[in-house]
């Protein structure tokens, strides 16, 4: 009974140091004005959300870009 109690505690705090993580990820993007504007291109929609993970991490100076494109169309 007692590893079950440990098990549960353990994967309750996973849960929210991840929930956390992303909760700093996305303010990130808000500050970053990723959320503004309409044009969702490849590159934006990936950058956004390569900074949502990338949480605290763009408070040290990360500062992920995504750089794509996509298929144009055959004649």
């Amino acid at each position: 009974m007692r590893t079950r109690t440990a098990s549960r505690t353990r994967s309750r705090t996973v849960a929210i140091i991840v929930a956390v993580w992303l909760l700093i990820g996305l303010a990130a993007a808000a500050q970053r004005s990723y959320f503004s504007g309409s044009d969702a291109t490849c590159a934006k929609i990936g950058t956004t959300l390569v900074t949502v993970v990338a949480g605290p991490l763009n408070y040290i100076g990360a500062n992920p870009k995504i750089d794509c494109t996509a298929p144009q169309p055959s004649k």
